[in-house]
Formats: structure tokens, sequence, C-alpha cells
């Protein structure tokens, strides 16, 4: 059995948090670890598990094999999606790769940013699941409800397989409260985890009965692949012309061997800021507080302090997320409506929409700390035996001041040392690298002057990474 996380989405919901460039799949939002890295701990001692195939956005491929090595784990493949096409033409590509070892393993299907609370009950509903999946079927797995969630689609049981487990009578979209009602009362209902377990080469004879076109596209895109690095990129021309489709829609509601085996883990999908709070162990007053946090007299919020001290005074039911560039303040009752509120940003050509004040990079992160008029100040931090790519731009300069570590330097012909409390200076036009050849991460200022200092003002001659 082959796990395959998937790792697209944006978690507009979770926004000032999440947040394009860096989405909530690779934030800590329920413990010390980020959910792609909770995702991965969860398949620790499950037999016959073979490392994962992940597949992501080719912008997140450098955070996520860093995750993952992170934690001592390894992936045997990450694809990366040029674009977004959903979740049937992301899991064909998954089920391409498995099959090329010559083997037809199970694909375990698992969104990389969710929760899940008891891990062994998990590890439990995976064994007639197994079975299943080994006799041919398409196995989704439905969580226990828990209340008349009207945020969920839910999948209506059909006859008895097994011990616990069910043929698919019916995808049902999410529906109103009342009916939400009936459903929970009735028992023969479960939520629709987006989690499932097949073989790749049964998902793949259902997608080509039922969306030849998507199949088409898929191994178009992953035929004319190419390896770079640890990472296969498709081809970008023949994804971006398959049609975006979920694998619901295009193989789980119209295949005649679909089973649910319900799942009772604590599950959650973690989808908005309401999500969360339920989700998390509150105080006696019913708050989640995290970070530099005050309060009297308040109820019922949840309070995210990133970057400096956040004090509420006898309110309710709010939430609030503070960090280096941008402060929500929302009803917690309307938090699903914090997408508009992105597409407000994105509209408008707003940055916060796209990307944090700190931003990663393969060989570490720059954090922008002051921008005018001409000039941006940033904060570099370069990982041990890391060097950026060798480069030049047309119309800034910059002055580096190292703060820890030591860094070594190309700047046109030459190449010296920088040590701490030392600085140099990048004339406009000059090609320079920077590298940490130490054991300790370096640390510089970086003053940034010229009459255009946008980031796609690099032209790259050399790359570590593989980045044009």
């Amino acid at each position: 059995m082959i796990p395959v996380i998937l790792c697209g989405g944006t978690g507009s919901r979770l926004w000032p948090l999440s947040r394009e460039t860096y989405p909530k799949q690779f934030l800590p939002l329920t413990g010390e670890e980020t959910m792609l890295q909770a995702t991965a701990r969860r398949l620790e001692g499950v037999a016959q598990l073979q490392a994962p195939i992940l597949v992501c956005n080719e912008e997140h491929r450098f955070a996520a094999a860093e995750q993952l090595r992170e934690i001592g784990h390894g992936a045997q493949s990450i694809l990366l999606e040029p674009c977004a096409r959903n979740t049937a033409p992301a899991i064909a590509l998954a089920a391409l790769a498995a099959l090329e070892s010559g083997e037809d393993p199970l694909l375990l299907i698992l969104p990389a940013d969710h929760a899940v609370a008891d891990v062994a009950a998990f590890q439990e509903a995976l064994k007639p699941a197994r079975a299943l999946a080994e006799q041919g079927h398409l196995v989704t797995f439905g969580i226990v409800p828990t209340r008349a969630e009207t945020g969920y689609g839910y999948i209506r049981r059909g006859e008895g397989l097994s011990a616990g487990a069910w043929a698919v009578a019916e995808f049902v979209e999410k529906p109103d409260a009342e009916t939400a009602e009936s459903y929970l009362a009735d028992g023969g209902y479960s939520w629709n985890s987006g989690m499932f377990l097949f073989r790749a080469s049964r998902y793949l004879e259902e997608l080509g009965q039922h969306r030849e076109d998507i199949l088409g596209a898929c191994r178009t895109a992953y035929e004319q692949a190419a390896r770079d690095l640890d990472f296969t990129r498709v081809d970008r021309e023949a994804f971006a012309a398959c049609a975006d489709e979920s694998v619901d829609y295009a193989v789980m509601e119209p295949t005649e061997s679909a089973a649910v085996v319900p799942m009772d883990a604590g599950w959650s999908d973690v989808g908005s800021w309401l999500g969360l709070w339920e989700l998390a162990e509150r105080d006696g007053d019913d708050n989640l507080l995290q970070g530099d946090v005050l309060q009297e007299d308040s109820s019922g919020c949840l309070v995210r302090a990133e970057s400096r001290l956040v004090s509420l005074l006898g309110v309710e039911d709010l939430v609030v997320v503070d960090t280096d560039d941008a402060l929500l303040i929302a009803d917690k009752q309307r938090v699903q409506e914090v997408k508009k509120l992105v597409g407000s940003l994105k509209r408008s050509g707003r940055s916060e929409a796209q990307r944090h004040r700190k931003v990663y990079r393969p060989w570490g992160y720059y954090d922008s700390i002051d921008a005018g008029p001409r000039f941006q100040v940033k904060r570099i931090v370069v990982k041990p035996g890391q060097q950026l790519s060798l480069q030049m731009h047309h119309h800034r300069a910059e002055h580096w001041i190292v703060v820890r570590g030591t860094a070594r330097v190309t700047r046109g012909d030459e190449e010296l040392l920088v040590t701490e409390n030392q600085s140099t200076y990048i004339p406009l036009g000059v090609t320079h690298r920077l590298e940490n050849p130490g054991t300790i991460p370096l640390e510089l200022i970086e003053v940034q002057s010229g009459s255009y200092l946008g980031e796609d003002d690099i032209v790259r001659f050399d790359d570590d990474y593989g980045r044009g």
C-alpha cells in the first residue's frame, strides 16, 4: 500500500495565517508539527506500507520535501502540478507513478491538511477498507457524524459488504440544517472525508470509463514529465488542458464499485477558524488563546498572536488572528466568509493574499522588515551548507551586513568571506551569489536600493534548485 498525500489547496478561509505561497498544510495549526507532518506521522506502524507519493503545487515543492525530511520521512515520488486541476487528475498522476514499478499497489489517498485525533481508530479503519480494496472496490472513509453539520457532503450507506463496511448508496451534497438533522437521526449517513483506498489500476480503469478526457490528459502530462532533482514535473501544457474535477464527481459518484467504511477518529478538515476552535482544547472561558494573549471577561474566542501582545476585554465569540503584516477580527460564526476578504485582496492587487512577510526558500528564508520609496530592508537566514542562485539585478543594488555566521560572497570576479559585523556592497548589474559555508545558520541584513525592488528582478545564471 502506498499513501498518496495531496498537498494542494490554499486554505483561504484560514487567512491571514494560510496564504497561497505557504498554505495551511505546511503550518503547525493543531500541534507543534505541521499538518503535512502530522499526516505522515499517523501512518507510522501501518503494516506493508511503502514511502508516500506526494502531489503538490510546484511552488511548494521544497517546503513539502523539507518538512518530511525534518521528521525522518522520505517520499518515493513528489509530483509537481504546474496548475491546480483538483483531486481527480492529481490522483491519476499518482496512480500512473505507482504503476511504473511494474506492481499494482493499493493507494491510500489522504489530504495533507486534515486533523485526526485518534490515530489508533484511523489505523483500525484501514483494515476492512484494505480487504475491500483488494477485492476491487473503491473505498471511501465516511466520518461518523457528531452533529448536524451543513458544511460537509454526506454518504448514505447501502447494503452491507462485510463487518464494518457497506456499499455506497448515494453521495449527497451539503444539506440544509433540517436535512442534516434528519441524516443525523437516521444513523445511516456519514460525512464525506475525502480519504480513499483503491488499487491503482482500478482507479484508472474507472476514470477511463467515466472521464476518458481526464485520463488522456494525465497520461500525456505524465509521459512527457521531466525529472528535476527529487521531483517529477509533469508537462505544463498537457496538464493545463485537463478538466478541473474532483474525484467524487469524476469517479466515486458514477462508479458501481464504491464502498464506505465509517471512521470515528476525531476527524476534522480544519476548514475554518471555527473548525480549529472546535477541535482544540479550550480554557475555562471557552477561549482558545495562542501566543502572547491577555484577556479579561471574554469568552468563546479564538486568538492567535504571532508577533505581539493581543488583549481582549469584555468580548464574546470573536476570532482574532494577528500576523506580522495583517490582522483579522471576525465574528466566529462568519469565519466561512473569510475567503471573501481574500478575494477582495486579490482584486485590489494586495500581496497579503498570496504571501507572508516571511518568505521561505529552499536555502532558508527572508523577512521583509521595512520598505519605502526606492528602498527595502530584509532579514535573510541561510541554512548551513546552502547557497542562493548566481544572479544579477537590473534595477537595484544591495548592501549586506552579516550579524551571525560567515558568508562566502561571489561578487563579479571576486570571492570573499564576510564575517559577523562586516558588510559588503553589490552594485547594480553585478553578478553575485551568497553562500553559507559554516555549520550554523547565516543571518544578515540586506538593504536594497533602486528604482524597482520586485522579486521578479532576478536574472539567474546558476541555481542548485533548478529555478529559472
